[in-house]
């Protein structure tokens, strides 16, 4: 898989709400079949600020048809990039971008007739809103119900445009808010999108039973809460897809050092790395805190972006020896299963490991 950031320019910058903003990108000709996406998938965005070579990973919340690509971007605490973006990003900037990527979305078909839920958390609608409205246009027997959870409704990122889909199929969609922070009519609109909120929701306005699909994608813990209570209700394993954001709190127990040795890692190992078909054997010494790191110290240019375990970037496939991962909260089960890991967690305990980035 070839490493390569395009130079993007950005057509236009428009306020969401007064801490997000939604960029708009120029995408050439040339580059159309690139920027292809799917969606749900995100785009990494580059560019030095303040010195630093930073990479953030964003989620495209243009419908396929659309004809535009498109991420959304909330101010995040201390988060520099983000608030680069919010208050000195400009219409004609260029940025450093790589093309689509994720798992996060379930292969469209036209003849279903499903019903699919959406539970978003705050700037977690982004990937949402572009299946939303992806499904909505391609599926046209499908049923789409979207429980958002926010502060407020003045804080809520893209209502007009979810207000205007829900206008355009109004026998279709289904939207219900959940405000934290605001008073309304209803109970079940007020509180937190906790496991009881989420169980109130399946054991009435939208029941377990009928749901083919759930996309669930906010905060860290609204995220496992929701899992929790759709396993609780019944639905399949297999019909739920997480996606997370955000920087994780450390796995593992209370006082854990992350990136810190541990028993049964290797002392020392040769690492070989596969990409674009070519391999390259790098050294590797116990303490050192990644295999990803090993290989950008080496030189190598390897996918990656948020390096705490959480957007998948820099996944890539174990073909030879032992590894062992401090986080993951970007592969399933399965994908574990399969051989794939995280670079950016993942620590030799074999003198020799092989893994291609070509295999993702």
């Amino acid at each position: 898989m070839s490493v390569i950031f395009h130079p993007l320019r950005v057509r236009r910058i428009e306020p969401d709400t007064s801490e997000a903003v939604i960029v708009s990108f120029d995408v050439p000709e040339e580059l159309r079949e690139v920027f292809g996406f799917t969606q749900g998938q995100y785009l990494t965005l580059r560019k030095e600020i303040d010195g630093q070579d930073l990479r953030r990973s964003y989620s495209i919340c243009a419908g396929v048809d659309d004809g535009e690509l498109r991420v959304g971007v909330r101010k995040v605490q201390g988060g520099t990039f983000s608030n680069w973006i919010n208050s000195a990003l400009q219409p004609g900037d260029t940025l450093q971008v790589m093309a689509p990527e994720g798992r996060f979305f379930v292969p469209i078909e036209p003849e279903a007739h499903r019903h699919h839920v959406g539970i978003a958390g705050g700037s977690g609608i982004t990937p949402i809103l572009s299946i939303m409205k992806t499904v909505l246009a391609r599926e046209p027997f499908a049923r789409f119900t979207l429980i958002y959870g926010n502060r407020s409704l003045k804080s809520t990122m893209f209502k007009e445009e979810i207000e205007d889909l829900k206008n355009r199929y109004m026998t279709r969609v289904a939207l219900q808010h959940v405000f934290s922070d605001e008073h309304t009519d209803v109970p079940i609109n007020m509180g937190v999108m906790n496991r009881e909120k989420i169980a109130e929701f399946l054991e009435g306005l939208v029941p377990a039973g009928q749901i083919d699909h759930v996309y669930i994608c906010g905060p860290f813990q609204m995220n496992d809460e929701a899992e929790a209570a759709l396993l609780a209700a019944g639905v399949p394993e297999e019909r739920i897809h997480i996606e997370r954001f955000g920087i994780a709190q450390p796995a593992g127990p209370v006082g854990a050092v992350v990136h810190e040795a541990q028993p049964g890692d290797a002392e020392q190992a040769r690492i070989t790395i596969v990409r674009d078909g070519l391999s390259r054997e790098i050294p590797f010494a116990k303490g050192q805190p990644s295999i990803l790191d090993a290989a950008s110290s080496a030189g190598l240019e390897v996918p990656y972006s948020c390096t705490s375990g959480v957007c998948g970037t820099c996944r890539a496939k174990l073909l030879e020896g032992e590894v062992r991962m401090e986080r993951n909260f970007a592969l399933d089960k399965n994908e574990v299963a399969g051989g794939f890991i995280l670079t950016c967690q993942a620590h030799p305990l074999t003198e020799r490991v092989v893994l291609s980035f070509d295999e993702r």
